[in-house]
C-alpha cells in the first residue's frame, strides 16, 4: 500500500485547476484525469480540461469539467482528454502563448500527466512564468528519473506477458524460433520485465550491448538441454534497431526465425488495478500539493511512498535499467 504524504493546509491565490495529458498516451491516464478533477472539486476550487496536450492549449481547446465529465472513464484506456506531441510549445513564444490562453480562461495552476518531454515542457512554463505545474508520470516505458513506477507500465506488462503467453504455444507446436519486439524506445524496462514474466530465453535490451553469436549461443544451450523452441524478447530501440534486423543476422547463421511486433498493443486497453489505484493516487496527491502551496514538481513512487520531486531533479534524466533482474533473467534462462 503506498504511502501517501501530508499537506498542510494553505490558505492561497489558486481557485482554478487545469489538466492536459500529453506525449504517448498510456492506460491509466483517464484515471488520472479522473482524480484531478474529482479533487480538484471536492477542494473547493474548478477543474478545466485542456485537449490534445500543448498543442491544444495553443488552439485554446480549454473547457471547464464537472464530476459527470469524468464519470465512468476509469476503465477506458486512452485519454479522454486526447494527447498530442507539440514541437511548437518547446520554444519561448509558445509558451508565451500558452500562457496567455491560461490566464485568459482564468486557470491558476496546471497538472500535466506526460513523460519526460512533457515535464520538460511544464518546467519550463513554470521557470518562465511562475505558475503553479505539477507532472503526473504517465508512460508505459516506466523511464521517468524520480519514480519507480509510472502509469501505464504494469498494464504494458500484461498485455505483453498475455501475448507472449500465445506466441509460445505456436513456437512449441512448431519448433521455432520467436523474436518479440516490445516498445520502449532507448528503454529496455518494458523488455526485462515482460521477458522475465513471459519465461523468455534471451532479453535483448538498449542499456547492455551483445553479440549475435552470444544470443545464437543461448539458443544452442537451449537445443543441447532439448528445447525446441526459443522465446528472445527485443527491445525496441536496441543495439541491433529491432527484431527484424536481429533476426536476419540469426538466420544469416542458420537459423529459422519468426517475428512477432507487439507494437501498440501495449499501449491500449483498460488499465490493470494496479495501474488505476497508481493513477488515482498520483493524480489526487498533485491537487493535493498545488493547494498546499507546492510551485512546481513531478508526484513520483520511490519505495512505497509517494514523494513530491522538483522538475530540477526529473527532467532530462532517464531511469536506471535495474541490471540486477537480467542476471536473474539469464539464470532463469539456463
Amino acid at each position: 500500500m503506498l504511502q501517501v504524504p501530508k499537506f498542510k493546509v494553505k490558505a492561497n491565490h489558486i481557485k482554478k485547476i487545469a489538466v492536459l495529458s500529453s506525449g504517448g498516451d498510456a492506460p491509466g491516464m483517464n484515471a488520472a484525469i479522473r482524480a484531478v478533477v474529482r479533487t480538484t472539486i471536492a477542494r473547493g476550487c474548478e477543474a478545466t480540461g485542456i485537449e490534445r496536450g500543448y498543442a491544444g492549449l495553443l488552439e485554446d481547446l480549454v473547457h471547464p469539467m464537472t464530476p459527470s465529465s469524468v464519470a465512468n472513464i476509469i476503465q477506458r484506456g486512452g485519454t479522454i482528454l486526447r494527447t498530442s506531441r507539440c514541437p511548437e510549445f518547446m520554444l519561448k513564444s509558445g509558451r508565451k502563448k500558452a500562457l496567455e490562453i491560461l490566464k485568459k480562461h482564468g486557470v491558476d495552476a496546471l497538472v500535466v500527466v506526460g513523460g519526460d518531454g512533457s515535464f520538460r515542457g511544464a518546467h519550463l512554463l513554470h521557470k518562465e512564468s511562475g505558475l503553479p505545474v505539477m507532472g503526473v508520470p504517465g508512460t508505459i516505458d516506466n523511464d521517468i528519473h524520480g519514480s519507480d513506477d509510472t502509469i501505464g507500465f504494469d498494464t504494458a506488462l500484461n498485455t505483453g506477458i498475455e501475448l507472449i503467453d500465445k506466441i509460445r504455444d505456436t513456437a512449441s507446436s512448431h519448433d521455432r524460433i520467436f523474436l518479440v519486439e516490445v516498445m520502449g524506445r532507448h528503454s529496455g524496462m518494458i523488455a526485462l520485465h515482460t521477458g522475465i514474466g513471459g519465461g523468455a530465453e534471451s532479453i535483448i535490451v538498449p542499456e547492455v550491448k551483445t553479440s549475435v553469436d552470444a544470443i545464437c549461443a543461448s539458443i544452442d544451450r537451449g537445443v543441447r538441454r532439448g528445447k525446441t523452441s526459443s522465446i528472445i524478447v527485443v527491445a525496441e530501440g536496441c543495439q541491433f534497431g529491432g527484431a527484424t534486423p536481429l533476426a536476419k543476422e540469426i538466420e544469416k547463421r542458420g537459423y529459422s526465425t519468426k517475428i512477432a511486433i507487439l507494437g501498440h498493443t501495449q499501449r491500449g486497453g483498460a488499465p490493470s488495478a494496479h495501474d488505476r489505484l497508481l493513477a488515482s493516487t498520483l493524480g489526487a496527491v498533485a491537487v493535493h500539493a498545488l493547494l498546499a502551496g507546492v510551485k512546481e514538481g513531478m508526484v513520483g513512487v520511490q519505495g512505497q511512498e509517494v514523494k513530491v520531486v522538483s522538475f530540477n531533479r526529473v527532467t532530462g534524466k532517464k531511469a536506471t535499467l535495474p541490471k540486477d533482474l537480467l542476471a536473474i533473467a539469464k539464470n532463469l534462462a539456463v
